[in-house]
Order: structure tokens, then sequence, then C-alpha cells
């Protein structure tokens, strides 16, 4: 069976998109009848320690984690020598060497590659390019990256450009996808009342919803001065599926102290380790926020329109790619994040059967172009190009 090595900065169950897109890439290429060893690092081992194996996917998959140092000077080299390693345990050589993010996995992969003679892919997911391109980003590292490369892979087409541009490289667009078949409305309320009830919502508020980490390219500030104008208009609560970062945890706190009766309809689940549990709290949302500064194309939006969520998000990165104003959800420019509660309310306002039209089509779409199986038919292209 041919192989391949697969490095990722996160991997299940690490949380985040970064780690949950590069669980569902290694199952699908797993699916493709291929060996996939995983390389990923983690917080949770001491320095330098490498993790038995652990195997996944009827043993198509084998999963290495190695602690990580403090700084990348120890971690990367002593990820090199796991490599070397890795290298010589497969009965033939990887075909090639896949990294998921561009630095650190990017970068240690088609350098890795380079030194062994055999292929690399990139996976450019979200504001990777953005990161090493600015202060103090390593843009050096970031250009022979995409320069050594054998093929790149990206989530957007405003992604696709910016590549473009800096490498003269022509990337595959590699969409995000989701499971449309855990993903998708709700059919019996009666679960939903009760968890309704189990968080606080009141009977009368309207559930505003954002899903994943919350954070400041997430547009967390949007989010708050949103709720606090559509609550000066009628009641409503702000439902955060996910988690809070250190410094969103202040600015939450902040802003509860300063309007408590506004900041009390802050409701925050914590991290929810299955997606089934994701999927039942989206579909308490009356209308599902997706306000980033800058972005990829966020796990968490396609499945809330796979759940036929009201979506509205701003134009960073790949979500013009998915949203056609008015037709699969409503876009704000992201120049004019401070509108946020005014869009709420408009479209709030729109008759219900232009939000059930709204809500069909976004599914719809999700369905046919973000599923599974666009995700299996592009890695099979993509391999049978390379080999």
């Amino acid at each position: 069976m041919a192989s391949l090595i697969f490095l990722a900065e996160r991997f299940p169950p690490d949380i985040g998109g970064v780690a949950s897109s590069a669980g569902r890439i290694v199952a699908a290429l797993a699916a493709l009848d291929l060996q996939v060893i995983v390389l990923t690092w983690s917080r949770y081992l001491p320095p330098g320690e490498l993790s038995p194996p652990e195997s996944q996917c009827s043993g198509r998959v084998t999963v290495y984690r190695l602690g990580l140092y403090r700084h990348w000077d120890m971690t990367l080299p002593m990820a090199m020598n796991v490599l070397d390693w890795l290298l010589t345990v497969p009965n033939e050589k990887p075909l090639l060497l896949w990294g998921h993010y561009l630095f650190p996995a990017g970068f240690l992969a088609v350098y890795c590659a380079q030194l062994q003679g055999i292929s690399s892919v990139v996976s450019a997911r979200g504001n990777d390019v953005d990161r090493a391109l600015f202060p103090p980003g390593d843009f050096a590292r970031l250009q022979w990256t995409l320069n050594h490369a054998t093929e790149i892979t990206t989530v957007s087409r405003d992604l696709v450009r910016k590549i473009q541009i800096l490498s003269d490289r022509a990337a595959h667009l590699h969409k995000n996808v989701v499971d449309v078949t855990l993903f998708r409305p709700q059919e019996d309320g009666t679960e939903g009342q009760s968890l309704r009830a189990d968080l606080g919502i009141q009977s009368d508020e309207i559930v505003l919803g954002f899903s994943g980490e919350l954070r400041e390219k997430k547009g967390q500030q949007f989010l708050l001065e949103a709720l606090r104008h559509v609550n000066s208009v009628r009641p409503a609560c702000l439902l955060i599926i996910g988690e809070l970062r250190s410094e969103s945890q202040t600015l939450v706190q902040n802003f509860r102290g300063q309007f408590p009766e506004v900041g009390d309809r802050i409701l925050v689940t914590g991290h929810l380790e299955s997606p089934a549990r994701v999927a039942q709290h989206l579909h308490l949302c009356d209308l599902y926020l997706q306000p980033s500064l800058w972005d990829g194309l966020p796990n968490a939006l396609l499945e809330a329109m796979a759940c036929g969520c009201l979506c509205i998000a701003s134009d960073a990165g790949g979500m013009p790619d998915v949203i056609t104003s008015g037709e699969q959800g409503f876009l704000l420019s992201r120049h004019q994040l401070h509108r946020l509660g005014e869009a709420i309310l408009e479209v709030l306002a729109l008759p219900t059967l232009e939000q059930e039209r709204v809500k069909q089509a976004a599914r719809s779409h999700i369905c046919q172009s973000y599923s599974l199986v666009q995700e299996q038919i592009f890695l099979k292209g993509l391999l049978s190009q390379m080999f």
C-alpha cells in the first residue's frame, strides 16, 4: 500500500479549524487506500517526547505526537529527527510529505521532501499567508516554501490570488467541506426546547449564534456591539458554541461589567467534543454570525449553512466563495462590521417565506459543492495528477 507522511501543528482531539480539517483530510486520504503516517505536536507531552503510535481508520492511519519545546528552534530540529526515522519505517519510501498550514508544518514538509527527493504538498488554510507575510512573520521562509512545494492547495479564491502574487505559483482550490449527514436541519424540536432551558435561553429571546474559538480575527468586538444594539430593540442572547481565548475572556468580562443587563445574555457552552452536539446547538440559532476581520473559509460557517441556519458573514477571505448575498445568506463588508446590529434587525424583519428560501438555498449549496464527496474527488484528482 502506498504511503505518505502528513504533518500538522494540530490534530484531533485538538480544537479549532486547523485540527478538524487535518483529521478530515487524513481520513479522506486513508479512504483512497493510502497508508497515512501523521506527525503532530502536543502541548501535553514533555518536550521532545514521542508518543506511542495511535492506530486509526482500520489501521490505515498511524498518529505520532511530539512534545513541544518552548521555541521552534528546538522543536523543528527534533521533528526533523523524527521524520528521518519515520522515512525508514515503511516498507517503501512514502510518495510525499504533506504539510497542513504553511508554518511550521508546510515549511518542514517541503524542506524534508527536498532532502529526500520526494514530492510535497502544502495547504494554506486561513491567515497563515498573512501571518508570515507581515512582521514579525518570516517572509523569506514563506516564499521559499511556496516556491519549492511540488503542489499548493488552499481553501479560498482569495488565497489563490495572494499565493499567485507572492510566488507566481498556481494553487489548487481545496475547499473546506462538511458532513451534511451530520450537520443538517433539525427534524424534531423537542430536544431543542430542553437544550434551550439548560442553557438559560429565555422563551422570547432571539438567539444569535457564533461557533468556534472566539478571538480578535473572528470579530469578537462586533459581536458584542451587535448584541447590545439588537437588545435595545428586542430581547436577544449571544450563544457562543465553543470557547473564549484568554484575551476574549477579559473583553467579555469588561463588557459584562459595563453593560450588566446585556452582558448577562452572553452564553458560552465551552468546548463540545462531539460534532453532533455542535449541530444541536446550531439548531437553536435564529441567526448565525461570522463577522471575521480576516479568515480562510471557516468550517463553522459551512456547518451552520448545512444545518439550514440563516447566516450573516463578513466578506473576508473565502466567505464570498460560499455566499452570494441575498441568496445563500447575507454578506456584510468587513469595513462595515460596526453595522452588524442593524444588519441583524434587517434580516430578522424579512418575511418568513424569504428567510426560509435563503435557509434552503444555503443547505442545498453546501450539499452540492461542500460535502465530503467533493473532497474525495479533489484528493483523488490531485494525487493522480502528481503520480
